[in-house]
């Protein structure tokens, strides 16, 4: 008998052990290229990855590694997620100039609301009508977009059009830069690591980005006055995408991957660009504590700055009409969605 309840013991442990092992357990190392102490990382990466650890019952760990901490650049975060350096991460895909270009239509001047929970629906609408050939190579999770783009510059703040001339502006994306040349400032397209070196050094006089990324850049510090355009749409908006390597979530079992799958899609994209509107609120709260002088542009300016942003626009659907896009469809379709998502 005793013999008898050892052996059942020792199946009974086996068993046991045979169950764990096979609830497969997976780190999954994700990459971004800020300071965790912004919107994003803070509002909606790192919940995200609470919630992939709580739903999968800790099978899956997120490490979330900030400022490039496992190597590369910014502009290379897209081919470090396809060719399995990383697990996952954030990439812009205008940091590499042509390679995505129906992905621009988003990002053309006055194209968005200002509101990154409202222009991610739009976005994650139109990539699944436009783009998912263009990122067929990793797992897509979201695609969203930040708040409004705002102009920071050493100095008084802008009034009128003629207050860019000359101006050393940093850009973020083609479309930007290709909006404070119209306005005739000299563009400098730089990724977000660089942009406060770039201040710090007199490289620039300022430049575009979002109210949440400014304590963080310490724009406070860098620069002076912060100008926002007037009426409910942004100068600028950006996009990103939030993607996962395609061979790792591949060998997921099928009940991580609904973990993942849980936690991707339209509820992930509004959540992200919603982080934002949160770091927008932040961020600007604390410019304006620093005593920083923030300002808008009136109505009539905006106008102006307006008109020529439909310049940039007309010639952009001119260029990637002549290399094989419908421009004009790609503009009518972001602007639909658009609309589309300011209804809901």
């Amino acid at each position: 008998m005793t013999i008898s309840l050892r052996s059942f013991a020792l199946v009974a442990t086996l068993a046991s052990t045979a169950g764990l092992a096979s609830a497969q357990e997976v780190t999954l190392r994700f990459q971004h290229f800020v300071s965790p102490k912004s919107a994003n990382p803070t509002y909606f990466m790192a919940p995200w990855a609470e919630a992939i650890e709580t739903q999968s019952g800790g099978r899956i760990k997120v490490e979330l590694y900030p400022a490039m901490a496992l190597g590369g650049k910014a502009q290379s975060q897209y081919d470090m997620i396809r060719d399995g350096v990383i697990d996952g991460g954030w990439v812009i895909p205008g940091y590499q100039p042509g390679r995505f270009p129906e992905a621009e239509a988003l990002e053309l001047p006055f194209m968005m609301p200002k509101s990154g929970e409202v222009s991610s629906i739009a976005a994650w609408n139109f990539t699944q009508k436009h783009l998912l050939d263009d990122f067929a190579d990793v797992h897509l999770i979201a695609a969203h977009m930040h708040g409004p783009g705002i102009v920071h510059k050493k100095g008084g703040a802008i009034e009128r059009v003629e207050d860019f001339d000359g101006l050393r502006l940093r850009g973020p994306s083609r479309a930007a830069t290709l909006l404070l040349k119209k306005l005739g400032a000299n563009p400098v397209g730089m990724p977000v690591p660089a942009f406060p070196e770039a201040l710090a050094k007199g490289v620039l006089d300022g430049g575009v980005i979002t109210w949440e990324m400014s304590p963080s850049l310490k724009l406070n510090e860098l620069t002076d006055s912060h100008t926002d355009v007037a009426g409910d749409k942004a100068l600028y908006n950006l996009f990103f995408i939030w993607a996962m390597n395609q061979d790792k979530y591949d060998s997921l079992p099928e009940d991580l991957r609904a973990v993942i799958d849980a936690n991707s899609g339209l509820m992930a994209s509004a959540w992200a660009g919603k982080a934002h509107d949160t770091g927008d609120t932040v961020g600007k709260a604390a410019m304006a504590a620093d005593g920083n002088a923030l300002a808008e542009l009136s109505a009539a300016e905006t106008d102006r700055i307006k008109a020529l942003g439909e310049e940039v626009v007309v010639d952009w659907i001119a260029e990637v009409s002549g290399k094989g896009l419908n421009g004009a469809a790609l503009v009518e379709d972001a602007r639909a969605m658009v609309a589309g998502a300011m209804q809901q």
